[in-house]
């Protein structure tokens, strides 16, 4: 089950939007539906989480270029929505990379060319696969310093699970308004 919600700081504190991004394609595409939401370009987070599975914060700041947390890469890689978190620049690749042509490499590890099943298996295991057969990194990537100005700071972003998002609200004072969106 996933949750989306908006959080608009306003000069009267902040606002909650649940959100609906079956429409939302692109980080870009996110990154505008926040910007709609903040009147005289104020902060926006945009808050999403799978149920036991992942989270990612993303915050928008008037123009400037949006800055991610995901909780767990990986787990996020298999979601349509963590997909729209996971940019390439968030992940270390270059724009357009599809990864090392892995069927030009002899990657069997046996000297006569013949693959040893187990090596296979655990190869296969040790890839999280983003869509585009580059393996992704298990555990957070992003800016873990996104909320440190707002009372969360990093090493307190790093270890959140189980309700992340509610915890997050409550350090920013607005557990009730995002109850009432869930």
């Amino acid at each position: 089950m996933y949750f989306a919600a908006l959080l608009a700081r306003t000069e009267d504190g902040w606002e909650a939007s649940d959100t609906e991004l079956d429409d939302v394609e692109t980080l870009s595409d996110l990154a505008d539906l926040a910007r709609q939401a903040a009147p005289d370009e104020d902060t926006v987070l945009v808050l999403i989480e799978q149920e036991d599975g992942w989270f990612g914060v993303v915050r928008v700041d008037g123009e400037e270029d949006p800055r991610i947390y995901v909780s767990d890469a990986a787990a996020a890689a298999r979601s349509s929505y963590g997909e729209i978190l996971l940019t390439d620049e968030l992940l270390g690749r270059q724009p357009g990379d599809d990864g090392p042509d892995l069927d030009a490499l002899d990657l069997d590890g046996t000297e006569d060319g013949e693959p040893d099943a187990d090596d296979a298996d655990s190869a296969d295991e040790a890839v999280a696969d983003s869509g585009s057969g580059e393996p992704v990194p298990h555990g957070p990537v992003g800016d873990a310093r996104v909320l440190d100005d707002l009372g969360v700071s990093e090493k307190e972003l790093r270890s959140l699970s189980g309700d992340a998002l509610g915890e997050i609200a409550e350090v920013l004072g607005v557990s009730e308004v995002l109850e009432t969106v869930r």
